[in-house]
């Protein structure tokens, strides 16, 4: 593998660099936030051991600067053992993995292991569809400029279409991804709040992006209008 290093301890990125070249594995090595992410968009790494703490941007926003700009190799983000919000933080920026400090090398190489077969498959943080846009971890939507508040239920819809845009989904596949066995109503609780979603963020905006598909389910527009 090609693997980015991103770490700002000299010692720690040493060691780092030379387990993995003993490994067989290309490694590049920087110390800095702003560095990862040009060198990110600039090579085609398998995987990216990402620092938490660095100088300039940190971690967290260095993974987010990647994703946003369409760098979807797998990211393994070093974090203090005690950092739980932090873990938190570069998971929803889109970081695939983390690993505390201090830690085994074996589990490193393991944990890179397995990224790896995953490949670099596209995830993006926000998900978009046109100009309706939603953030699963701060579990906000909008329509261009416009914030769009929903509610649990119907945030969790949209979630669903939006993992999903221009798939046929039947009435049975949407409960099963936003309602929970213990539901009992489940007869036309997806019509009702199908209408629920398309008066939140269609008609306001002269949109139809959410299309019925008779005898078969919905399908939100890829384009989002």
């Amino acid at each position: 593998m090609r693997i980015l290093v991103v770490e700002d301890e000299l010692k720690m990125a040493g060691l780092l660099r030379r387990g993995l070249v003993e490994e067989g594995h290309a490694v590049d090595v920087t110390r800095s936030g702003d560095d990862a992410v040009w060198m990110a968009a600039a090579t085609e790494y398998d995987a990216i051991v990402l620092d938490l703490m660095l100088p300039g941007i940190d971690g967290v926003e260095a993974c987010r600067r990647m994703r946003d700009q369409g760098v979807w190799a797998p990211v393994l983000m070093l974090t203090a053992r005690d950092g739980v919000d932090d873990r938190i933080a570069g998971l929803d920026a889109g970081a695939d993995d983390y690993l505390p400090k201090p830690f085994s090398f074996a589990e490193l190489l393991a944990r890179l292991r397995a990224l790896a077969r995953r490949g670099a498959v596209e995830r993006p943080v926000v998900l978009e569809a046109g100009d309706l846009r939603l953030d699963p971890a701060t579990r906000e939507a909008w329509r261009g400029d416009t914030r769009v508040d929903l509610s649990p239920k119907e945030f969790a819809l949209l979630e669903t279409f939006m993992r999903r845009p221009g798939q046929v989904l039947s009435r049975y596949q949407l409960l099963e991804h936003a309602w929970d066995y213990a539901y009992e109503n489940r007869s036309n609780v997806i019509d009702v709040y199908v209408r629920y979603l398309r008066a939140k963020i269609d008609r306001p905006f002269g949109r139809a992006s959410l299309e019925t598909v008779r005898g078969v389910g919905y399908r939100l527009r890829p384009d989002g209008q």
